[in-house]
């Protein structure tokens, strides 16, 4: 058990000096933990594994913060909760249907009108046309993976199969995928 724990706050310190097989061991290590976490409360795999790679992702740029008094997998299931909140608050934001019973004595509703104007199809079309040109900026295997999952849709181990790699493989080459792209998106701005 000692060995175990001596283990894991070697790569806790590693991780902490930015060792990439550091941050690959402890995802191996939790990887199931956060994601049976949040899928008890999602009831959805694709949400789940979202929010899991975001809580890798959020804890692995904040790891410094990391206070070794506490249980790492308890601080990662704290990252989880929290990100599993703003989903649900982003979620809850894009209802847009209020009941109208003031104006019009019938029950109605009055719904918003949400479909694009064609200033916004322009917009969409130049950010969407910025994204294309950072994720050329990526090696061609991250450009792959992040093309496999946000463009095509496809699951993880859809993924994997497809490119021949390990289900593990594949969610720790999203998870560089998508912060080597936000950093490239950072600095375009």
């Amino acid at each position: 058990m000692e060995i175990k724990l001596n283990k894991l706050t070697q790569n806790i310190s590693k991780a902490k000096q930015g060792d990439q097989i550091a941050f690959t061991y402890l995802l191996h290590k939790y990887w199931n933990e956060v994601y049976h976490f949040i899928y008890k409360r999602t009831q959805n795999e694709t949400i789940a594994e979202d929010i899991t790679i975001e809580t890798f992702s959020k804890a692995f740029d904040r790891i410094s913060q990391y206070n070794d008094e506490f249980a790492f997998n308890t601080w990662l299931i704290a990252i989880a909760k929290n990100v599993h909140i703003d989903f649900l608050r982003k979620k809850k934001s894009t209802i847009f249907i209020e009941l109208d019973d003031e104006e019009n004595n019938s029950s109605t509703y009055s719904i918003i009108d949400t479909s694009p104007t064609i200033e916004d199809e322009i917009i969409q079309q130049q950010n969407l046309k910025k994204l294309l040109d950072c994720i050329k900026q990526l090696k061609p295997d991250y450009q792959e993976i992040i093309q496999l999952r946000y463009f095509q849709e496809l699951s993880y181990q859809e993924i994997a199969d497809e490119i021949n790699e390990s289900l593990s493989n594949v969610k720790v080459r999203l998870l560089r995928a998508r912060k080597l792209l936000a950093e490239i998106i950072e600095i375009n701005k």
